[in-house]
Order: C-alpha cells, then structure tokens, then sequence
C-alpha cells in the first residue's frame, strides 16, 4: 500500500469512527443545555429562566421545541421582550406554545401539511409545507432534528404567538 493509499483508508477509518458520534452529540443533553451550548438561543434561554420552566424542559418528556433564534426575538416590537420578561405568566404561555408534547421529527412534521399540532400551552399551532419549506404558524422552520436526551428541537426565524 503506498503512502497516499494508507492515508486515505486512515482518513475514512477516523472519518466513519467519528460519524456516530458527531451524529448525536446532543442526545445526552436535555433541551436546555443543548439550547444554552447553541449560542444562538440566549434570549430563549433567558425567557425560559424567567417563566420558570427550566426544570419542565429538563424534564422526562419527550418534548418538541420550535426554538425561535436571538435574531426571531430580535424582530420582535422594541421592548416587548423586556415586558415579557416582567410577566412571567404571559411568557409562559407564549413559551409554551412553541412546546409540542412527543418526539416529533422533522419527516412527521411534513406529514401535517395543513393541519394543526397542539401544543402544551393548550392553542394550536397551523403545520405548511410548500416544496421543502416548513412553516409552523408565520416561522420558518430553519433547521430540524436537532436530538436532546428529552427530545427535538426545531429552529424557528420568528416568535409565535398563541391567539388566546
């Protein structure tokens, strides 16, 4: 075997090694640490702390979270944040009603095109797919399956809002 033919098997040998590992290097964190790690979520992670529903999404579950980014609160009125954060009850309700109870993957989620999910807050939210696009209410789902030791997160662009 010359030089270069060992370096490749060496490099496919590391490669396929790492694969599984990569593949789940969520699934022994919960919801919550798998969040906080992301770096995109502070906002999220900040809310959550002030609803009190840290120990919830620790929890047993398994929970769906459609996870809306910094930049989903960023484009929010100014200041509501910061008056959601001074109602912990209020942001509780709009938290939880990003939260769907079960393990619901990216390939069930296509599958509801046109009907509604309920969610743990109680309302439900409107599932669209066009194409390869994925709305849950007006958020895109931006990026799917991402596996915790308590279930999935989904990324959302935008903050969705319960009507009741």
């Amino acid at each position: 075997m010359n030089l270069k033919a060992k370096f490749v098997a060496l490099f496919m040998a590391v490669a396929l090694l790492a694969l599984p590992v990569s593949a789940n290097v969520n699934a022994d964190k919960d919801i919550v640490d798998t969040a906080v790690a992301a770096g995109s979520f502070n906002t999220l992670v900040t809310a959550v702390k002030a609803a009190g529903l840290v120990e919830t999404l620790k929890g047993k579950g398994p929970f769906t979270v459609f996870a809306p980014t910094d930049e989903a609160f960023a484009k929010l009125p100014k200041g509501t944040v910061e008056g959601l954060l001074k109602d912990p009850e209020k942001l509780k309700g709009i938290l939880l009603y990003h939260v769907v109870s079960g393990n619901v993957m990216a390939k069930d989620v296509v599958k509801l095109n046109g009907k509604s999910a309920k969610t743990v807050q109680g309302s439900s939210v409107k599932i669209t797919v066009k194409g390869d696009k994925v709305m849950v209410d007006n958020a895109n789902v931006v990026k799917t399956d991402i596996a915790c030791s308590n279930g999935t997160i989904h990324v959302i662009d935008t903050v969705i809002l319960p009507k009741k």
